[in-house]
């Protein structure tokens, strides 16, 4: 066990009225013992005078993980009772809702790994709480559906709800506030829940942002009569990086591992997957070149040694500007010129583009 001092930055809550006593780490965790201490208040029943009437059993809140290692907040909170009519309250603070033991910090990470397609089992893990608490603190925390208003930009999207079950989540594009989660993405379950909202509702909404999968398409214009659907942006850039992370792959085998353009398309693959315009100009010591170097000249020495990567990634490059700069048509124009010179790892890519291409083209207009 090892003692913390100066940890007040642990809880993530500049709250004064938390106290905080003794802060020690363990193999496991960090432990944070502290008392919520603050004068009487009025008593919020009667507005008579109240007086300190000891401290509540220490909670156990849950907070975020500090550098790796979990944290748990012992919090004991200072009790208060009315000299007039006998009853009880327990101090307030900021880190927790009244009568619950899931800090707000924890409940704010919670949505935001819900939208990166964890797994509530894998969000219990990683936060230290139980999968039902996730689900059902989530349930509070997030959306209360009203049925008379929907946002004029949607996304639709899923997430891991159980192994090997995926459930709906739809959210306000523009906020990221969360609209509904459903427990799993049949198509009755997603049009009965949006029936529920009239169709006057329905209309409003433009746009809708959903991934290539396709399943969601003919069932949103179903729904949404006036609204484009778009693939989202993120996902088509994503498909594109891993057909160039794959062909990287495949090229870099062709080397021995020994060999310098093995060593530093293993080493620096993080650069190639990079919008070339993003390059940081700041140069550094790269061990593989055993020199100083920017990114740009790393990239520039490494695709050197290859001329197949070099026109690979020439056209990765190409298609990320048009695409970003919503050059659509020189987008397109550009899959179809190289549909049959690439290699299976694009074709599958180019395919699936074509495919979906006028929902590709709306983006340029949201």
């Amino acid at each position: 066990m090892r003692l913390i001092k100066n940890a007040t930055k642990l809880i993530g809550t500049k709250d004064p009225n938390i106290i905080i006593s003794l802060v020690f780490e363990t193999d496991t965790h960090i432990k944070i013992h502290a008392k919520l201490d603050y004068p009487a208040p009025l008593c919020p029943y009667r507005q008579g005078r109240m007086i300190k009437y000891g401290f509540q059993r220490a909670s156990k809140i849950p907070l975020l993980e500090q550098a790796g290692t979990s944290t748990l907040l012992r919090l004991k909170k200072r009790r208060f009772q009315c000299k007039n009519c006998r009853r009880v309250t327990v101090a307030k603070t900021s880190i927790v809702e009244k009568n619950c033991q899931i800090s707000n910090l924890v409940r704010q990470k919670v949505a935001q790994l819900l939208t990166e397609k964890v797994s509530l089992t894998d969000i219990a893990r990683r936060l230290r709480v139980s999968t039902s608490t996730v689900y059902r603190k989530l349930d509070q925390f997030t959306f209360n559906e009203h049925y008379d208003k929907l946002p004029a930009v949607m996304s639709w999207d899923e997430f891991g709800f159980k192994k090997g079950e995926l459930a709906f989540v739809a959210q306000n594009y523009e906020t990221n506030k969360l609209i509904t989660i459903l427990d799993n993405r049949r198509q009755t379950t997603i049009r009965n829940h949006f029936l529920k909202y009239p169709l006057k509702v329905r209309q409003k909404v433009q746009f809708i942002t959903m991934d290539m999968s396709g399943a969601y398409i003919p069932l949103a214009r179903r729904l949404f009569p006036n609204a484009k659907i778009i693939l989202d942006r993120f996902h088509i850039i994503q498909y594109l990086g891993r057909a160039f992370l794959k062909t990287r792959i495949a090229i870099m085998n062709q080397f021995d591992k020994k060999s310098l353009p093995y060593r530093s398309l293993k080493n620096h693959w993080r650069l190639f997957q990079k919008d070339s315009r993003k390059l940081s100009l700041n140069s550094f010591y790269s061990k593989t070149f055993r020199q100083t170097l920017s990114p740009h000249e790393v990239v520039e020495k490494t695709i050197d040694f290859s001329e197949e990567l070099t026109n690979y990634y020439t056209l990765y490059q190409l298609l990320l500007f048009h695409f970003q700069e919503k050059r659509v048509d020189e987008f397109f124009e550009l899959i179809q010129k190289n549909l049959n010179v690439v290699n299976r790892y694009f074709q599958t890519v180019f395919k699936t583009f074509l495919r979906h291409r006028q929902y590709i083209k709306n983006s340029k207009q949201a």
